[in-house]
Protein backbone atom coordinates (compact mmCIF):
# COMPACT_ATOMS: atom_id res chain seq x y z
CA UNK A 1 0.00 0.00 0.00
CA UNK A 2 1.54 3.41 -0.60
CA UNK A 3 2.17 5.69 2.13
CA UNK A 4 -0.89 8.20 1.72
CA UNK A 5 -3.50 5.57 1.18
CA UNK A 6 -1.92 3.43 4.39
CA UNK A 7 -2.09 6.64 6.27
CA UNK A 8 -5.97 7.42 5.51
CA UNK A 9 -6.26 3.87 6.48
CA UNK A 10 -4.78 3.87 9.66
CA UNK A 11 -6.65 6.93 10.48
CA UNK A 12 -9.49 5.26 11.32
CA UNK A 13 -8.02 4.14 14.65
CA UNK A 14 -8.22 8.23 15.76
CA UNK A 15 -12.25 7.65 16.29
CA UNK A 16 -11.25 4.48 18.76
CA UNK A 17 -11.09 7.90 21.68
CA UNK A 18 -14.26 8.80 20.20
CA UNK A 19 -16.20 5.48 20.72
CA UNK A 20 -14.52 5.16 24.50
CA UNK A 21 -16.04 8.66 25.47
CA UNK A 22 -19.60 7.33 23.52
CA UNK A 23 -18.70 4.86 26.73
CA UNK A 24 -18.85 6.69 29.35
CA UNK A 25 -21.68 8.60 28.13
CA UNK A 26 -23.53 6.01 28.36
CA UNK A 27 -22.16 5.17 31.64
CA UNK A 28 -23.41 8.58 32.79
CA UNK A 29 -26.87 7.98 31.42
CA UNK A 30 -26.77 4.60 33.58
CA UNK A 31 -26.24 6.60 36.25
CA UNK A 32 -28.89 9.27 35.27
CA UNK A 33 -31.38 6.33 34.79
CA UNK A 34 -30.98 4.75 38.16
CA UNK A 35 -31.39 8.00 40.09
CA UNK A 36 -34.48 8.67 38.38
CA UNK A 37 -35.88 5.75 39.28
CA UNK A 38 -34.86 6.02 42.75
CA UNK A 39 -36.56 9.29 42.70
CA UNK A 40 -39.51 8.07 41.14
CA UNK A 41 -39.83 4.71 44.27
CA UNK A 42 -38.93 6.88 46.83
CA UNK A 43 -41.77 9.84 45.93
CA UNK A 44 -44.27 7.64 44.45
CA UNK A 45 -47.20 7.89 47.19
CA UNK A 46 -46.78 11.76 46.52
CA UNK A 47 -46.55 11.73 42.67
CA UNK A 48 -50.08 12.63 41.02
CA UNK A 49 -50.37 10.35 37.58
CA UNK A 50 -49.22 13.27 35.28
CA UNK A 51 -46.08 13.86 37.10
CA UNK A 52 -45.39 9.88 37.40
CA UNK A 53 -46.13 9.44 33.67
CA UNK A 54 -43.40 12.34 33.17
CA UNK A 55 -40.93 10.57 34.90
CA UNK A 56 -41.70 7.41 33.51
CA UNK A 57 -41.30 9.23 30.15
CA UNK A 58 -38.00 10.83 31.19
CA UNK A 59 -36.75 7.13 31.66
CA UNK A 60 -38.02 6.22 28.20
CA UNK A 61 -36.09 9.11 26.61
CA UNK A 62 -33.05 7.85 28.75
CA UNK A 63 -33.03 4.06 27.18
CA UNK A 64 -33.97 5.24 23.92
CA UNK A 65 -30.86 7.72 23.65
CA UNK A 66 -29.05 4.54 25.86
CA UNK A 67 -30.08 2.58 22.50
CA UNK A 68 -28.94 4.70 19.96
CA UNK A 69 -25.31 5.41 21.91
CA UNK A 70 -25.01 1.07 21.65
CA UNK A 71 -26.22 1.28 18.10
CA UNK A 72 -23.55 4.33 16.82
CA UNK A 73 -20.42 2.47 19.11
CA UNK A 74 -21.08 -1.32 17.83
CA UNK A 75 -22.06 -0.02 14.55
CA UNK A 76 -19.52 2.52 13.91
CA UNK A 77 -16.71 1.17 15.21
CA UNK A 78 -17.39 -2.19 13.55
CA UNK A 79 -18.18 -0.58 9.97
CA UNK A 80 -15.02 1.93 10.61
CA UNK A 81 -12.62 1.10 12.71
CA UNK A 82 -12.28 -3.01 13.23
CA UNK A 83 -14.43 -6.10 13.73
CA UNK A 84 -15.62 -6.90 17.03
CA UNK A 85 -14.65 -10.26 16.68
CA UNK A 86 -18.10 -11.70 18.71
CA UNK A 87 -18.68 -14.41 15.97
CA UNK A 88 -20.19 -17.65 18.17
CA UNK A 89 -20.11 -15.82 21.47
CA UNK A 90 -23.55 -16.65 23.39
CA UNK A 91 -24.59 -13.50 23.64
CA UNK A 92 -23.66 -12.31 19.83
CA UNK A 93 -26.87 -9.79 19.00
CA UNK A 94 -28.83 -11.82 16.13
CA UNK A 95 -28.73 -9.44 12.99
CA UNK A 96 -31.24 -11.81 10.92
CA UNK A 97 -34.66 -10.09 10.22
CA UNK A 98 -37.46 -12.19 10.95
Amino acid sequence: MKPLPAVIFMSRWLQVPLYLGLIVAQGVYVVLFLKEVWQLVTHMTTLDETNIMLVVLGLIDVVMISNLLIMAIMGGYETFVSRLGVEGHPDQPNSSIM
